[in-house]
């Protein structure tokens, strides 16, 4: 009986931990975040859309599951690719390798309006000119283990161009 016990245990602990490592990497490590978002910034100036940043890290299992959402429900993938630029901002603060990462996410974070205090995963919506227009906290945006495509719908189509245009 002591060894069931023990292996409905070592399931109810692990299943979790198989099912977030099932998830795909999104943030890449390697990128300055600086110049991340200035490159999302070009393109989205010429294609007159705006940027949202998803600031997080691979570390982070709601960021990755954001991630997996947003890609998977195709009503949101296309109000995302029809009005956005979204790129995944990495930012690991326990893993800050030498002085220059250290400033380079220092920057990233007053930049963009020290989203930080939301938790992550973090959305910031810039403008075309890289103005900080909103940051939205994912908490909100959440329901049971995953997200609620209401809610994601809304915030996005609330920060879409047209929608934050005068009329």
């Amino acid at each position: 009986m002591k060894r069931a016990i023990t292996l409905i245990l070592i399931l109810a602990l692990t299943l979790p931990l198989l099912a977030q490592t099932a998830l795909k990497n999104v943030y890449d490590e390697s990128l300055n975040p600086l110049e991340q978002i200035d490159q999302a910034l070009v393109k989205a100036k010429t294609e007159g859309k705006f940027v949202v940043c998803q600031v997080g890290g691979n570390w982070c299992p709601w960021c990755l599951r954001f991630a997996d959402f947003a890609a998977k429900d195709t009503v949101i993938s296309k109000v995302i690719d029809d009005n956005f630029v979204l790129i995944h901002v990495n930012y690991n603060p326990r893993k800050a390798e030498g002085e220059a990462k250290m400033q380079q996410a220092a920057q990233m974070l007053k930049r963009l309006g020290n989203p930080s205090r939301f938790g992550y995963p973090v959305f910031v919506v810039l403008d075309h000119d890289g103005k900080v227009i909103h940051t939205q906290d994912s908490s909100f945006l959440e329901e049971g283990q995953s997200y609620s495509q209401e809610k994601v719908l809304r915030f996005f189509k609330c920060w879409t161009p047209a929608a934050v245009k005068p009329n």
